[in-house]
């Protein structure tokens, strides 16, 4: 099975997908099934997980938690900059030395953009390759579970609205540290809460 990305603007038609694996010959999704005896190589000895059967059979290997982190600081920094910049074009900027003289409103238009734009960087590009920037530069891609395709617009969506909508709006270094935080502990898959709303894994491509 090839590890590089499809192309930009190749679509999420699943007849194009290179990533897409055949449907198992009991079709379904490995969260609809129920865990058959002796599980995997990915998940424990007295059964297949929560999802049943092994998904990532046929699959590049599970993204190590660590470079995803280093990924998503990536994804951070790059748009991050770019809500910085919009913040003071459109004066909704909060930077001020005194905490007392924070505007409500000014605070609230810069979460608003920062959410609007994280939300649609994670949701354009991995819809579109799988990829964002970071997980580009350290060869790593997002995919779906159940078939190990990209994943669609809308799948893409929910991960992405579960990671970055409570990050712009309340508790950003918190929620990102639980969230994605938590692949370093979750078996069998490494998923991030984020990846399991969406039902999503991350694997490498070389």
């Amino acid at each position: 099975m090839t590890t590089e990305p499809p192309p930009p603007g190749s679509g999420n038609s699943p007849d194009d997908d290179p990533f897409r694996k055949p449907p198992p010959s009991g079709g379904g999704s490995p969260y609809d099934n129920p865990p058959p005896p002796g599980g995997g190589p990915y998940g424990p000895a007295g059964g297949g997980g929560p999802y049943g059967g092994d998904p990532l059979a046929g699959m590049p290997p599970l993204a190590p938690s660590g470079k995803r982190v280093l990924a998503r600081v990536i994804d951070m920094i790059i748009v991050g900059v770019v809500v910085w910049l919009l913040s003071m074009l459109f004066n909704v900027g909060t930077w001020d030395s005194d905490v007392d003289n924070i505007d409500a409103g000014k605070s609230f238009g810069q979460s608003l953009i920062a959410a609007i734009l994280y939300i649609a960087y994670d949701t354009i590009l991995t819809a579109r390759t799988g990829q964002t920037v970071g997980k580009r530069l350290l060869h790593l891609r997002v995919a779906d579970l159940s078939n190990g395709a990209t994943p669609s617009t809308q799948t893409s969506l929910i991960r992405a609205v579960v990671l970055w909508l409570p990050f712009a709006f309340c508790c950003a270094c918190i929620w990102t540290i639980i969230c994605g935080g938590w692949s370093f502990f979750d078996r069998p898959y490494k998923q991030g809460l984020h990846d399991k709303a969406a039902k999503t894994v991350e694997v490498t491509t070389g």
